[in-house]
């Protein structure tokens, strides 16, 4: 729990709920969890439970007229609340359950603050909706991306809502991509923070409309601010009828992902 809740800004919040929750996942790593089925060989372990509860206690203490919506947990609030606040407490479920330490913790307020707590490298990325930084070891950084590392994370997990026209899996294999980027599946939105961070040259993945996603929000929101091209697999800007998302550190690194998703879908 955080002491002053009431007096810390919507960043502030973000980031104590987001590094609260990733103190747990890490608490509970290695151990033999729990599992909740969700179908589909999707599942929640008691640690995504667990973290979700301490997230949504911290936001809770520091904004209690604010509506939640908790990946495990389901909405929560009063259905008029002008603000929502969206959790996803262990992004990379799979990878934790099988002992990969490539997760994240993801809390944002819709069209506001937002944070995405890497839990073992001890790092957040967060922003207050108009700029962006990294904090580690008490210090924050400005984030600044970039393209010059040009690894390109590319997200294969289902559905594919837009298969045919668009199969990630495609992009894998065309000629251009592997000539101009190094992919990568790692399978956890912590890539969109380091494509913000300037660890990623871009992020790609099949999907319908994610900016109102508990997965995505946070790094969708960090990357916007810290100054990102951000739009579907279309290339239009995200919204109702979104298509997938293509997050990339500058324009010409979006134009050549683009170029190749249309040339080969």
């Amino acid at each position: 729990m955080i002491d002053s809740s009431t007096s810390l800004d919507d960043a502030g919040v973000a980031i104590a709920a987001a590094r609260a929750g990733a103190d747990v996942v890490r608490e509970m790593y290695g151990r033999r969890l729990s599992r909740i089925d969700k179908g589909g060989g999707d599942f929640a372990t008691a640690a995504d439970v667990a973290a979700e509860k301490t997230i949504l206690d911290v936001i809770r203490a520091a904004r209690p007229d604010d509506a939640l919506l908790g990946e495990e947990s389901g909405r929560q609030g009063t259905a008029d609340a002008a603000r929502l606040w969206m959790v996803d407490p262990l992004c990379g479920t799979l990878n934790y359950a099988a002992g990969t330490m490539l997760v994240a913790v993801n809390v944002a307020l819709r069209d506001g603050a937002a944070a995405v707590a890497d839990p073992f490298g001890k790092e957040v990325f967060f922003t207050d909706g108009e700029t962006a930084w990294a904090r580690r070891d008490g210090f924050d950084t400005r984030l600044a991306p970039t393209p010059a590392g040009r690894l390109v994370d590319v997200n294969l997990d289902p559905p594919f809502p837009n298969a045919p026209g668009f199969r990630a899996v495609n992009l894998l294999a065309h000629p251009g991509f592997v000539d101009r980027f190094k992919p990568r599946v790692g399978s956890t939105t912590l890539a969109l923070a380091w494509v913000a961070a300037g660890k990623r040259a871009a992020y790609v993945t099949d999907g319908g409309d994610l900016s109102g996603s508990v997965h995505f929000a946070a790094g969708i929101a960090v990357c916007r601010a810290a100054g990102c091209v951000v739009t579907g697999i279309d290339g239009a800007p995200l919204g109702r009828d979104g298509r997938g998302l293509v997050v990339a550190a500058d324009l010409e690194t979006h134009w050549q992902l683009m170029s190749m998703i249309r040339s080969r879908g």
